[in-house]
């Protein structure tokens, strides 16, 4: 059987084209080589990473039960155990999109954090009966700096953006990129929003049981910002929510302890 010249340049084409497709991807979620390395062995380096970092928290808390610095330095190795494994996983690549940014992504992550907010407010209200604002330990009536250097702008700013950095691109996006071919983009989406959320929660248990409406307010934040990634395929709608939540909170100390 004799192969008509254009059908032979037809069946070298799509295998070209492919290779064209591969290198013209401008989505993460899509694959890639921009994802290839961010998958088992990012994962493992991950999680011994932050358990590490939790040990050694512990391990300062434990040693120096009276120091009144133990509980920030405990902190501070906890993020170094996120921000390791978000080092590694840069130096490997970046997947390719996640950190453009887009005019749109300050209104979606202002909307989306201001009803973050109000969920929690919700959640007080009916599980407390009343939403009350958060207490600040004010001196001669006014808010001591020290609040703001060693509690505001670490919560409302650090934690934010390293646990965005941790749960929301790394954990996220390997295990995104890991599920997706053996089970397809919305079983992949599903499981990787509902691990991420759950490892997001349970780290912020290690300080002790939280009420149940701030287990509802952490559950919330995390599934939200984890489906902004997802959705968008950039990170900063999820960072500016998450920031927005808490600097909302940190606003309500302020109010209350000025106002009472």
């Amino acid at each position: 059987m004799h192969t008509h010249p254009s059908e032979a340049s037809e069946a070298v084409v799509p295998s070209e084209s492919r290779g064209r497709g591969r290198r013209r991807r401008t989505d993460w979620r899509l694959g890639g080589s921009t994802v290839r390395g961010w998958r088992e062995m990012l994962l493992a380096w991950s999680v011994l990473s932050l358990g590490l970092g939790i040990l050694a928290g512990y391990a300062v808390v434990a040693a120096l039960p009276t120091a009144p610095w133990a509980g920030a330095a405990a902190t501070v190795l906890l993020w170094l155990g996120m921000l390791v494994p978000v080092v590694l996983a840069l130096r490997r690549s970046r997947p390719i999109g996640l950190f453009r940014f887009r005019a749109t992504d300050l209104l979606v992550g202002i909307a989306f954090g201001i009803v973050l907010r109000l969920g929690q407010g919700w959640f007080q209200q009916t599980v407390q009966g009343e939403a009350g604002f958060p207490g600040i330990l004010l001196i001669d009536g006014r808010i001591p700096v020290s609040w703001w250097l060693l509690e505001a702008l670490p919560t409302g700013i650090v934690a934010p953006v390293i646990e965005e950095l941790f749960f929301r691109v790394v954990l996220l996006v390997a295990l995104y990129s890991l599920l997706r071919r053996p089970f397809g983009h919305v079983a992949a989406g599903i499981a990787a929003a509902s691990l991420t959320t759950l490892a997001f929660v349970a780290v912020h248990l290690i300080g002790g049981m939280p009420s149940s409406d701030t287990l509802l307010s952490l559950t919330l934040v995390g599934a939200v910002c984890a489906v902004l990634v997802l959705l968008t395929g950039r990170i900063w709608p999820a960072v500016l929510a998450h920031v927005v939540y808490n600097v909302t909170g940190l606003g309500l100390a302020v109010v209350g302890a000025l106002a009472g």
